[in-house]
């Protein structure tokens, strides 16, 4: 079963920054396209990045320029680099593989928590 194991959360002021990692224990992020997604207390879970098998990105708009999502197929391996943090970045963020409707299609990991203080 494919499992994911995130880590890089805490506490950090407005402005600063967090990178993110995630850990697959397969080498599925060779063959499906892998995403950061997040959710905050009360709110559905959403998409925030993405990476394709060609190394091409997508970001959500609310952080588009703030945040750099990247892969490392050998260490079966994504990142998520998140620069000027805003509190309603806060949240838990999670990876996974997009299914066709970009959704998360794989189980869930625990995710790692985010907190962006003003």
């Amino acid at each position: 079963q494919v499992q994911f194991a995130e880590s890089g959360g805490g506490l950090v002021q407005s402005g600063g920054s967090l990178r993110l990692s995630c850990k697959v224990s397969s080498n599925i992020f060779s063959y499906y396209v892998p995403g950061w997604f997040r959710q905050a207390p009360g709110k559905e879970r959403e998409l925030v990045a993405q990476i394709n098998t060609t190394f091409a990105k997508n970001y959500a708009d609310f952080v588009k320029g703030r945040f750099n999502i990247a892969r490392d197929n050998a260490r079966n391996m994504v990142y998520l680099q998140m620069d000027n943090l805003k509190p309603e970045d806060s949240a838990r963020y999670f990876c996974n593989v997009l299914d066709n409707n970009d959704r998360g299609m794989m189980p869930w990991g625990p995710g790692t928590e985010v907190t962006v203080s003003s």
